[in-house]
């Protein structure tokens, strides 16, 4: 697995919820007992207002949150459905957890890289595909295993992959 870190901005670009996403962030606090109870949600909003969570954004989320920053960043550290850099319009998430690898992970990867000409962690020159490696998504009993965007695929060969590429705007 690769390191997550947070990408580099220049320096003074700080984050701005637009009035929407603001709305939807008032409406999640509404159902959650404490504002820190609301961190993971809240995240998502991020994610989906930017595409990703820049270090502004998360510093963003926690004032509103009266959370400390360092709180939130491990948060999105730890789990790696948070984009900490900015990806293309699709998102492929290869699962390269035992189950996945014992079923072919590897090789579905191998066939992804060559016919994109990207490797993980990276983005295709037009902006249309970043690939990157996740921990279980939880199809071990269907592996290989791997997420497009939201939506899950499985069990994944590189002809359906092919296919789904083929398929995506």
């Amino acid at each position: 697995m690769t390191s997550r870190r947070y990408a580099v901005l220049p320096a003074g670009r700080p984050a701005e919820f637009p009035p929407d996403a603001r709305a939807r962030i008032e409406r999640i606090l509404s159902r959650y007992p404490t504002k820190q109870a609301a961190l993971l949600p809240v995240l998502w909003v991020a994610q989906e207002t930017w595409g990703w969570i820049s270090r502004e954004a998360a510093e963003e989320v926690a004032r509103i949150l009266e959370l400390s920053p360092a709180h939130v960043s491990g948060v999105l550290t730890f789990y790696t459905m948070y984009n900490l850099e900015p990806v293309g319009r699709h998102l492929l998430q290869f699962c390269t957890s035992i189950s996945c690898h014992l079923a072919g992970a590897g090789g579905l990867l191998e066939h992804c890289r060559r016919r994109l000409g990207i490797d993980l962690g990276q983005t295709t020159a037009d902006g249309r595909f970043t690939m990157v490696e996740v921990e279980c998504i939880a199809g071990c009993d269907r592996a290989p295993s791997m997420m497009i965007d939201d939506a899950y695929h499985e069990p994944m060969d590189p002809s359906k992959l092919d296919a789904l590429l083929e398929s995506l705007p």
